[in-house]
């Protein structure tokens, strides 16, 4: 009997989603700092067994909408409650609520199973836990509940294999060799931009975009040449820094965790350019993979 399903992954900003997806792979598909929408796409990551494959999706982070490009993230988690075989909503410690009542809603209503994912339980004692884990029952009374550590890894394995658990018996949807959905350019695009949500500040890490336009695989190397898109001038400069040390900051960082990624010594040039109002403008959105 083999078993298969796609396991989408929701809940607030910053609750610890893509370092769940991340130990579940065994890689690091989505991008973790510590600011709020981190996460931007609908990220595949694929984890297979003798008769198992599990397709997990990572999603932004549910908030509402203030322009073009959010409403966009927020269609991603849309499409995530479509086609789940299994939901994952994770929460952690102090939180109540889904930021989206209608999503929570549909949480509360679902057909498939769902795991309620109580994270960063380590920041929390023993009576405060039971308060929570007593408040998410009589919220989603639908939804199993497991208490765990993402950043510690305590009780992962165990939601791992309640999920493998709970599949549908099914054949694989993708080759069993393969780890994502996403070509080996997203993975760029979105390590340059960790670097940058990690180093700049205020409205700088959410007017950037980034767009790999060559990238050369060689025996031994690979050459990468990346723009990062702004929406105004000044932004160019804050980005560049004093006679460039900022952008060679981020240059350096990317290269090295891009090195770790590829298994390959990695040439990496960036250039920064002004493409005013990308994020409310969707024929910009499309072009960087968002849906309208």
């Amino acid at each position: 009997m083999h078993k298969a399903g796609f396991v989408n992954i929701i809940g607030n900003p910053n609750v610890g989603k893509s370092t769940l997806m991340n130990a579940f792979v065994g890689e690091k598909l989505s991008i973790i700092t510590s600011k709020a929408q981190t996460t931007r796409h609908r990220i595949l990551g694929i984890v297979n067994g003798d008769n198992f494959q599990v397709i997990l999706s990572d999603t932004p982070g549910i908030i509402k909408p203030a322009y073009e490009l959010q409403a966009s993230m927020m269609n991603f988690v849309k499409s995530a409650f479509e086609d789940a075989d299994l939901l994952v909503y994770m929460v952690e410690i102090g939180e109540t609520m889904l930021k989206d009542e209608a999503f929570f809603n549909k949480i509360k209503s679902a057909k498939v199973p769902v795991l309620l994912v109580l994270n960063k339980i380590d920041r929390s004692n023993q009576e405060q836990l039971e308060a929570q884990v007593q408040l998410w029952q009589n919220k989603v009374p639908n939804a199993e509940i497991i208490p765990i550590s993402a950043l510690e890894g305590f009780q992962v394995k165990d939601v791992f294999n309640r999920i493998v658990t709970l599949l549908p018996e099914s054949p694989p949807f993708y080759p069993k060799d393969q780890l994502t959905d996403k070509p080996e350019r997203f993975f760029v695009n979105e390590t340059v931009r960790e670097k940058i949500l990690m180093h700049y500040k205020k409205e700088i890490p959410y007017a950037v975009e980034i767009d790999t336009e060559e990238f050369f695989e060689e025996d031994t190397i690979i050459r990468m040449r990346s723009v990062i898109i702004v929406e105004r001038d000044t932004q160019k400069g804050i980005i560049i820094g004093h006679k460039g040390t900022a952008l060679k900051r981020v240059g350096i960082e990317a290269r090295k965790d891009l090195e770790k990624f590829f298994g390959k010594q990695i040439h990496l040039e960036l250039y920064v350019k002004v493409n005013k109002n990308w994020r409310s403008n969707s024929k910009q959105l499309k072009r960087f993979g968002y849906n309208n």
